[in-house]
């Protein structure tokens, strides 16, 4: 997590101008967007409720963004579990982006020959039983907290706009 941040060698390295969507666990910066601490988020409490605010709603497209993405990574370490193997060698990044890269193509080329999707209905079952628990992040007092804190609420700002435009 916060260690991919700090590390020598393969440190995660945030492209200009672009970020991440990640969950709570990480601090709010201007390369990592993390939703709204105290907004409602999980999607099970979005079953019968509307988005009120922007903030809102940036929560509830946060959180089905990452669902989407823990669906595909659910499917792709059912289907090859070198994915998934904490017992695997360890591998240099651009390894592991060959490895991910490979396996997305197989497992399309397979959907492609025989789409059976049991594989897709476990995982969908397996993520809505999961709990999850969010980690509390630090919160940061810094400037780049303070670039992240205005884009993320750029971000909701313009969906809200585009939401409350397109309800009429």
């Amino acid at each position: 997590m916060a260690s991919a941040l700090e590390r020598n060698g393969d440190k995660l390295k945030l492209p200009q101008g672009k970020y991440y969507l990640v969950d709570a666990g990480y601090p709010l910066k201007a390369g990592l967007i993390t939703p709204y601490r105290g907004v409602r988020y999980h999607l099970k409490e979005w079953s019968s409720h509307r988005p009120e605010n922007p903030r809102e709603l940036f929560n509830l497209r946060h959180a089905s963004l990452r669902n989407f993405i823990e669906r595909i990574f659910g499917v792709l370490k059912k289907r090859f579990p070198i994915i998934g193997s904490s017992t695997e060698p360890t591998y240099d990044v651009n390894t592991q982006v060959d490895i991910i890269l490979a396996c997305c193509i197989i497992h399309n080329y397979l959907m492609g020959m025989d789409p059976d999707e049991s594989l897709i209905n476990e995982v969908d079952r397996e993520l809505l039983n999961e709990t999850q628990n969010e980690e509390a992040g630090p919160v940061e007092g810094s400037e780049d907290h303070s670039l992240g804190e205005y884009l993320r609420d750029s971000i909701a700002s313009h969906m809200w706009h585009n939401y409350v435009a397109n309800q009429m």
